[in-house]
């Protein structure tokens, strides 16, 4: 990379920092961004600098929230605010990313919430590190009559829908898994509308 002028150089190393982006990568979307019209890039890098201080975690269900929003209407995000939604049901998946691709199936009419991972003991990552503590509190303190665990289908996801299942039946609350139309190892993240509507569509109960 020392053959590159050092400004160039500095955005290749931050671009490298980023999930699938290797040196390679990072160089033709520098270049790219060099060939831009001036004022574009620096709407890219205010939009990326804004990123961390306009966007929070909604404090109910932890998925993605304005924070201007949280500000104005006691932190909650769109969802959660939502009268419309069927407040009996919660939805439970890993990330914000996920929450996101259910909501595209335009199948789940319920509530959220984001654990922020999986159970993995073997990354050191147990109960205590995933947002199940907030999720128990929910259950204990609203009309919740069915959890849905849309964790992914892998072997971490199915220890944590497991454990959920464990901790949550003896609420009286009634613990459903989503179904097996999920590829086995795949995300929900890139996950087709059909194939997540199916899967809601068909969640049994475990």
């Amino acid at each position: 990379m020392s053959t590159y002028p050092a400004p160039f150089a500095r955005l290749i190393r931050e671009l490298c920092k980023l999930p699938g982006i290797g040196e390679k990568t990072a160089a033709r979307l520098a270049f790219h961004m060099l060939k831009e019209k001036r004022e574009d890039v620096l709407e890219l890098a205010e939009s990326i600098g804004r990123l961390r201080t306009e966007m929070d975690l909604c404090r109910k269900c932890f998925g993605l929230s304005e924070a201007a929003q949280r500000s104005d209407e006691g932190g909650e995000c769109k969802v959660c605010q939502d009268p419309r939604r069927d407040r009996e049901k919660i939805c439970v998946v890993e990330e914000p990313a996920d929450m996101i691709a259910v909501e595209r199936s335009q199948e789940y009419k319920g509530l959220y919430h984001v654990l922020h991972g999986t159970i993995s003991p073997l990354d050191g990552v147990g109960p205590d590190s995933l947002r199940i503590k907030e999720l128990l509190s929910r259950v204990q303190s609203s009309a919740i009559r069915e959890v849905i665990v849309a964790t992914n289908p892998t072997v971490e996801g199915e220890a944590t829908a497991l454990y959920l299942s464990k901790v949550i039946k003896p609420l009286g609350v009634k613990v459903t898994r989503i179904a097996r139309g999920l590829p086995m190892g795949g995300d929900l993240e890139y996950t087709d509308a059909v194939t997540l509507s199916k899967a809601i569509e068909g969640r049994r109960e475990i």
